[in-house]
C-alpha cells in the first residue's frame, strides 16, 4: 500500500493580551494606526505574558489539534517545531514541547526557515510519513514569540509583529493528502531582516550589546516592494506543475499573513475570487511561521474550511529570503 500523509486536524492559540493600534500609537509616541490599517490591514495583535514562552504557545495549539483528532500525546511519533523565536538557542524548542505535552516516544527537531518555516516543516512531516513505515502520527507545529524581540521605539517593527502558535497533526491514509511542494530561496537578503544579535556572528556579549543593543528584530535593508508578488506565483506554480494542477484547481489559498493588501493583490493577479483565501492578521497581527496554519484553523472554526476532496495551497515567505509552497487535498470530513 502506498503511504500518503493527510492533515487529520489543526489547532491554534493566541495569548490573552490584546494590543490595539491605539496602544501602539501611545507606545511609539506617534500615530501609525491609519497607515497600518490602510496599507497592511492590522487592527490589533496579541502579545504573550511575561510568564509565557514560545513552547507554551505551541503546546496550547498542539493540544487543540490532538483533541480534535482524538489522539493522545503518547501516540505521536515525531514532533517538528518551526520557530525563529526559540525558548533557547540550544536545546531545541521541540524537545521542550515534547516534555510539556508528555509525548515520550516522539522524536523531535526544530526548523528555522523564518516565516517559511512551518510550510517547510509540513513538507518534511509529509515525507517522513510516506517513507517511515513505523510512523502513524507526526505533529507539525509552529510558534512565534516575537514580542520578546521588539524594539518598542521602532515603528517599522513594533506595530507589525505579534505572538501565536499553530499546529497540524498528520497521519497516514489511503487517499492522497499531500500532493506536492516547492522551496525557493534568495540568500542575498540574509542580512536584510532578522534578529542579528545572539548568534555566533554577533554573540550577546556585554561589548556587542553596548554597541548594537540587545537582540531585537530589525529591518536592516529594504526588500523590493514587489518581492512577494513577483516570487509567490513562481513558487506556487513550481508546486502545481509537479501534479498537473492550475491555479483554478485550488479551492483555498493560505498566504503569509503579513499584509492583507498583498494577499488581495495576489488573489486578483491569479484571477481568483477573494473567497478562495482567508486571513487573520487583522485581529492577530503578524505571527510569522505559524500564521498560515493559524489562518487555516481559523477558517475551519468559522465554517469556511475546505471540504473533503478540495485542494488547498500554502504559500509562505520569510527572512533570508526563504520561501515554501505546499499543495494538499483535504481528506478530513
Amino acid at each position: 500500500m502506498t503511504r500518503t500523509a493527510q492533515i487529520l486536524s489543526t489547532g491554534s492559540y493566541v495569548p490573552d493580551r490584546v494590543v490595539t493600534n491605539a496602544e501602539i500609537d501611545q507606545m511609539l509616541g506617534e500615530s501609525t494606526s491609519q497607515w497600518l490599517l490602510d496599507n497592511v490591514g492590522i487592527e490589533e495583535r496579541r502579545w504573550m505574558s511575561p510568564e509565557q514562552t514560545t513552547s507554551d504557545l505551541i503546546v496550547e495549539a498542539s493540544r487543540k489539534a490532538l483533541q480534535k483528532a482524538g489522539v493522545s500525546p503518547a501516540e505521536i511519533d515525531l514532533i517538528i517545531v518551526s520557530t525563529d523565536t526559540p525558548d533557547y538557542l540550544s536545546p531545541s524548542t521541540s524537545i521542550v514541547v515534547q516534555h510539556k505535552l508528555g509525548a515520550e516516544k516522539a522524536g523531535c527537531y526544530d526548523v528555522n526557515s523564518a516565516c517559511a518555516g512551518w510550510v517547510t516543516a509540513l513538507d518534511q512531516g509529509a515525507r517522513y510519513l510516506a517513507t517511515e513505515d513505523s510512523f502513524r502520527y507526526v505533529l507539525v507545529a509552529g510558534g512565534y514569540g516575537m514580542s520578546r524581540y521588539i524594539n518598542q521605539a521602532d515603528k517599522k517593527t513594533a506595530n507589525l509583529f505579534a505572538d501565536g502558535a499553530g499546529a497540524a497533526l498528520l497521519g497516514v491514509g489511503d487517499s492522497p493528502g499531500f500532493l506536492a511542494s516547492n522551496l525557493l530561496a534568495k540568500g542575498e537578503y540574509h542580512d536584510a531582516l532578522g534578529i542579528y544579535c545572539g548568534g555566533a556572528s554577533r554573540p550577546a556579549t556585554a561589548e556587542n550589546i553596548a554597541e548594537h543593543g540587545k537582540p531585537v528584530v530589525e529591518f536592516v535593508k529594504k526588500f523590493p516592494k514587489t518581492f512577494n508578488t513577483e516570487y509567490w506565483p513562481k513558487l506556487m506554480q513550481g508546486a502545481l506543475d509537479k501534479v498537473g494542477l492550475t491555479f483554478d484547481d485550488i479551492d483555498l489559498y493560505l498566504f503569509t499573513q503579513l499584509n492583507l493588501r498583498t494577499i488581495e493583490y495576489m488573489i486578483d493577479l491569479l484571477g481568483q475570487p477573494i473567497e478562495k483565501t482567508h486571513w487573520v492578521m487583522h485581529k492577530w497581527g503578524y505571527t510569522g511561521s505559524p500564521c498560515v496554519i493559524m489562518a487555516l484553523d481559523d477558517a475551519i472554526e468559522q465554517g469556511r474550511g475546505p471540504k473533503p476532496g478540495e485542494k488547498i495551497l500554502f504559500c509562505a515567505s520569510g527572512g533570508g529570503i526563504s520561501m515554501a509552497a505546499s499543495v494538499w487535498q483535504w481528506t478530513t470530513g
